[in-house]
């Protein structure tokens, strides 16, 4: 079971901060100090840092503070040759029959390049934006008839659907995606892990201490297994990994000197309010304190003190960084979504220091010189 290294595009900008970077706004590039917009220069940056890395696909987040996730990730497939990109889009906002017809042309004008992440909302407020209002067990009722007309009308022969969400009669999709997408789904509740069960290809989970990720790869697998299913395995993490521990312990702290005692009280008590069991459990790891932020050996809590979703960051030498990611695959997981701050110079870290560490451990396919030995690159650059 090799490891599947995936990066992260800030289409909701991008610094050298982790203070609230939607402040770029139209003339505002430049106007806050650390924080670069998102344009398609920028992006395509950082598209392209990942494909020479050798991350397998992106991540393109969804949500009011973010470019459109379709439009942006075609736009910068023309940039790069190789690298997927792992779509974020919410199911209660399109068709399932458009969503499967847009896939399945976006893997004909990609060729093959697209995976998709299924995202059901977990903050009301953010829903109803978008002229959402269903609950949050709803949604993710609704989540699972949009998946099952998804993959019915990616057969290439009408298929009819009569949901309490959905009603589709002779839904179609002509021309089928070869190859079909896959699907990567999070969710910690209990009305996420049955949805996640029956139509997750790759069960996607925040960085959560090991031993809590076990609990959910046990729980999901189970349930799969009552499906008839088999599903694989991914995390969510930010990364900051240096030559030495000490100084990724050092730019992980310098990431903190931004953050006064307001900003971190104003950032919880917004996250607080977030239906997400998933964000819940994130907010428990450190509990709004700066104390005590290193949950388990190199998993650091800092990044969730003040930004939503995934808010623990791998922090160590390269070879510490490589050791928790081994920790992690040895439970069953394949996929590894990362980031860092900012994404372009952290991709660089990671992959030119990271990378040729996982690939002397027999963990991903490393770059090789003509002795057919792993090129490692000395001193992280």
């Amino acid at each position: 079971m090799s490891v599947h290294l995936h990066w992260f595009l800030p289409t909701g900008g991008d610094g050298r901060t982790l203070v609230d970077r939607h402040a770029y706004g139209p003339n505002r590039a430049g106007a806050v100090r650390g924080v670069r917009p998102p344009d398609i220069e920028y992006l395509a940056q950082i598209a392209k840092a990942a494909e020479q890395l050798g991350f397998e696909a992106v991540l393109t987040p969804t949500g009011t503070w973010c470019e459109d996730a379709w439009l942006t990730t075609v736009a910068l497939a023309q940039h790069t040759e190789r690298l997927k990109f792992l779509v974020a889009f919410r199911p209660g906002v399109i068709s399932p029959t458009l969503a499967a017809q847009m896939a399945a042309t976006y893997q004909r004008l990609t060729r093959g390049r697209l995976l998709l992440n299924v995202v059901t909302g977990g903050d009301s407020a953010e829903q109803r934006r978008f002229g959402d209002h269903l609950g949050h067990d709803q949604r993710y009722a609704r989540t699972d008839e949009f998946l099952s007309v998804v993959r019915g009308v990616w057969r290439g022969e009408p298929y009819d659907f009569d949901g309490v969400h959905y009603q589709v009669e002779g839904g179609l999709t002509a021309l089928p995606p070869d190859p079909v997408p896959q699907v990567f789904f999070g969710g910690s509740s209990a009305a996420a892990g049955p949805v996640a069960a029956r139509h997750a290809d790759v069960y996607l989970t925040w960085g959560e201490p090991p031993t809590q990720v076990k609990e959910k790869i046990d729980w999901i697998r189970g349930l799969a297994e009552r499906e008839g299913r088999d599903v694989r395995f991914g995390v969510r993490l930010h990364t900051i990994s240096r030559d030495s521990s000490a100084e990724a312990w050092a730019t992980a702290n310098r990431l903190l000197d931004d953050l006064d005692a307001d900003t971190i009280a104003a950032a919880q008590t917004a996250l607080g309010r977030s239906e997400s069991v998933g964000q819940q459990r994130m907010l428990a790891l450190h509990g709004g304190s700066r104390a005590d932020l290193e949950i388990h050996p190199n998993l650091w809590a800092g990044v969730g003190l003040v930004r939503g979703g995934a808010g623990t960051a791998l922090v160590g030498s390269h070879a510490e960084v490589a050791d928790l990611i081994e920790e992690y695959h040895a439970l069953g997981v394949e996929h590894f979504v990362l980031s860092g701050y900012p994404h372009l110079e952290e991709a660089y870290w990671f992959g030119e220091g990271v990378i040729p560490e996982l690939a002397a451990r027999g963990l991903v396919e490393g770059r090789t010189t003509k002795a057919g030995l792993p090129l490692l690159v000395s001193g992280g650059r």
